[in-house]
């Protein structure tokens, strides 16, 4: 190509940030101090049969690559990344999802923990733009949320997790969650405290840090629908204290386990229910009566928001 001729520009630098200029970079240019990136060739990725093309920086004297900056470098089996999402997401605990991709169990377990973190990078990054929409335009905000506590455990009955978690109205979006640890009750208190010690309720400051979360998203007097548990108003009063609160009677569950989907009529919290139903079904560890359970709080969280992210952009 002449000299002179516009092209597509390099990438800058990841190591110095200098960049290309628009003319043909393979001709060097003194004047031109910004134009220290030229093309180097190509590479061949054989984990993902791809070819990618190579730059050269002349200021600092480092190659590197389209992929250089990609959340996946180094990885070598970045093929399995959206099918092991989608097996997660599915009902597929982390043994057979290893089976199924023949591949180790360790290597589902460091997946999952990345997966988890580009999931959660995606969510944070949402988080951001609805609230710059709604600092822009009040009127556009949503104006109707949907919210509650699922339980499940952590190893044993006598170790029990909370899940707050927040939903749109209509679409079924989940828009934030939390995963809290909470004391025992009913007969297995005395049990958990005998053989476990007395167990710390991070429930308040878990539900304050999601509202926390969601409020720059949300109009100041944002309708928040939840059941009649009492101490809910003044976890959320906390944080958007002129939200106007609404409370329905719970209602006894339809299918034994299943106590999320409710027997016969009309529920009013239809869209929570059907969510936290879904999440039930959807997620291996929080299916009731099974012999798959959570043995970490932080990896219930990792497959909560790996399934969140399915959920939202696949699902619904």
């Amino acid at each position: 190509m002449s000299p002179g001729i516009l092209r597509r520009p390099c990438p800058p630098c990841p190591s110095c940030s200098s960049q290309s200029s628009g003319t043909d970079s393979s001709v060097s240019s003194p004047s031109q101090p910004s134009n220290r990136v030229i093309r180097k060739g190509f590479f061949f990725r054989r984990d993902d049969s791809r070819l990618l093309r190579r730059f050269f920086c002349r200021n600092c004297r480092k190659s590197f690559s389209n992929a250089t900056l990609s959340p996946c470098y180094w990885q070598k089996k970045r093929r399995i990344n959206l099918p092991l999402r989608n097996l997660l997401g599915s009902c597929v605990n982390q043994r057979r999802a290893a089976r199924i991709l023949k591949i180790n169990r360790k290597t589902v377990a460091r997946k999952m923990v990345f997966l988890a973190a580009q999931a959660k990078s995606e969510r944070l990054t949402e988080e951001a733009e609805r609230a710059s929409r709604q600092a822009l335009r009040p009127s556009e905000g949503i104006p109707r949320v949907f919210w509650d506590e699922m339980e499940t455990f952590e190893h044993s009955k006598c170790l029990p997790l909370s899940i707050p978690l927040v939903v749109e109205p209509k679409t079924r979006r989940i828009l934030g969650f939390r995963v809290a640890s909470m004391p025992a009750k009913g007969l297995l208190a005395e049990i958990s405290r005998k053989r476990y010690g007395r167990r710390k309720d991070e429930r308040p400051g878990k539900v304050q840090s999601l509202w926390e979360g969601l409020a720059p998203q949300l109009p100041p007097d944002v309708e928040i629908v939840s059941d009649q548990n009492p101490k809910y108003p003044g976890w959320v009063r906390a944080v958007i204290p002129q939200a106007e609160l609404k409370a329905f009677k719970g209602r006894r569950g339809c299918i034994v386990g299943q106590g999320e989907l409710k027997r016969g009529g009309f529920d009013p919290l239809f869209d929570l229910n059907h969510t936290c139903a879904m999440l039930r079904a959807n997620i291996s560890r929080l299916v009731r009566r099974t012999w798959c359970t959570t043995k970490r709080k932080d990896r219930l969280e990792a497959h909560i928001e790996i399934y969140a992210q399915y959920h939202n952009s696949v699902l619904i």
